[in-house]
């Protein structure tokens, strides 16, 4: 693929539909041609603390932030007529769909791949699949894991060369 938007969310809780960042990558091309990043008010909001754990983020980080409607907004111009590529999108799409329907708004039925299962079939050493295990495969060194737009940068890298 040399077309494409890396997509990635961070989720307050345990509901899906509780992005409280995102990170998107756009790739034209075959070469990184834009990023974006913003905090998000969950919906709902609050927080879970192995959620907090795991991005660092918390009600003081997002509580001043847009709601998801504006934030994507931003993004929907930029990944127009774009597939969506994320490192488990089972995640990812199931946050996008369920904060459409939070917000009731109408889903585009975006196209979305996969670079979980890719590296699966590609990468049959690996210790695991995880999305830093992959990254460092390829030679990109991840400096800031589970950062929404560091982790969408590692995927879009990771996409490049097996998608």
């Amino acid at each position: 693929m040399k077309e494409f938007a890396a997509i990635d969310f961070e989720t307050a809780n345990s509901e899906r539909s509780s992005v409280c960042s995102v990170g998107v990558v756009v790739v034209r091309d075959g070469e990184i041609v834009d990023s974006f990043y913003s905090l998000i008010q969950p919906e709902p909001n609050y927080y879970h603390y192995w959620c907090s754990r795991v991005h660092g983020l918390c009600c003081d980080d997002t509580d001043c932030a847009p709601v998801f409607p504006k934030v994507w907004a931003k993004i929907e111009p930029m990944i127009k007529g774009l597939p969506l590529v994320a490192h488990n999108k089972a995640f990812d799409e199931s946050c996008l769909r369920a904060v459409f329907r939070t917000y009731q708004m109408d889903y585009p039925d975006y196209e979305f791949h996969d670079t979980l299962w890719a590296s699966r079939r590609v990468f049959k050493n690996l210790p695991n699949h995880q999305l830093h295990t992959v990254a460092a495969a390829f030679g990109y060194d991840m400096k800031n894991h589970h950062h929404a737009l560091a982790d969408a940068e590692a995927c879009a890298w990771i996409a490049r060369e097996i998608l």
